[in-house]
């Protein structure tokens, strides 16, 4: 094992969109920078490692190797994520595991493996990229809300428990992003559901809203003066719109908020 004096972050989801725009401006701060991806693809000064967050032994056999070749891991981010679209009543239960697996499980996966090393070294920071969705529930995308919500519990309780070993953890609640993450939705639709009318306009409506959204590179400029923070919160909105939108549905009713989030999204 070296010991170095550079940073060593790890980033989920690194091979496109926020992950590897993140990558992109930590580099240039001079950390070592690991990006985990199923696919991983080599760029500039990055190192990949190719692993399936849904695979726990993976998982920590990448960060253990991580750990031999520096002594310490200073930062993760858990970016790695997918979406699924459709009614709930439409949605197989293999869809929805899948959905929980990658974004929640996933998330967890990379927690258990990395914690044993920060508490070695008293600090560090995780980071988890959960989304607005996770404080609105979108319908027709239930699952991915659902997913989102729970990183938020995990982050609250796991903030508690690593607090005695110095240890940071947050998460960033993005909105409206321009990734490759539009693309690769896995859509649940037959033209003969019953909700396949209102399904067609709300995902569309999302997907339109997507593609205008925020670019990765902003939001990564957002994450990396949060992880510089001595004393961060629990959760940052990313997005003026957004903090907007979950600063109401913080103080509305709920029945009011849901109703509106309907109108936007179910009508």
């Amino acid at each position: 094992m070296k010991m170095t004096n550079k940073k060593v972050a790890v980033i989920t989801g690194a091979s496109g969109g926020i992950g590897k725009a993140l990558a992109e401006r930590l580099l240039k701060r001079e950390y070592i920078v690991y990006g985990i991806s199923r696919h991983p693809l080599q760029w500039g000064e990055m190192h990949c490692i190719a692993a399936d967050v849904c695979n726990e032994k993976a998982i920590a056999q990448a960060i253990d190797e991580i750990y031999q070749i520096h002594g310490h891991i200073d930062l993760l981010v858990s970016n790695a994520g997918f979406g699924i679209s459709g009614a709930v009543e439409e949605t197989q239960l293999i869809d929805a595991q899948k959905q929980l697996d990658v974004n929640f499980f996933g998330f967890f996966n990379c927690v258990k493996a990395v914690l044993p090393y920060m508490r070695a070294a008293n600090g560090g920071c995780i980071v988890a990229v959960s989304s607005v969705a996770g404080v609105l529930a979108i319908p027709f995308q239930a699952f991915y809300s659902a997913s989102k919500a729970a990183i938020n519990s995990l982050v609250l309780s796991l903030a508690n428990e690593v607090k005695p070993f110095g240890i940071r953890v947050l998460a960033v609640m993005p909105g409206d992003v321009k990734t490759g993450f539009t693309a690769a939705r896995k859509k649940i639709f037959e033209d003969t559901s019953p909700y396949a009318q209102r399904l067609e306009r709300s995902v569309s409506g999302m997907e339109h809203d997507e593609q205008f959204g925020m670019t990765p590179q902003y939001v990564a400029q957002c994450i990396e003066k949060i992880i510089v923070q001595r004393h961060p919160r629990p959760f940052y909105v990313i997005g003026k719109k957004y903090r907007l939108f979950t600063f109401l549905a913080k103080w509305l009713p709920t029945k009011l908020s849901n109703w509106v989030v309907g109108k936007l999204y179910a009508d």
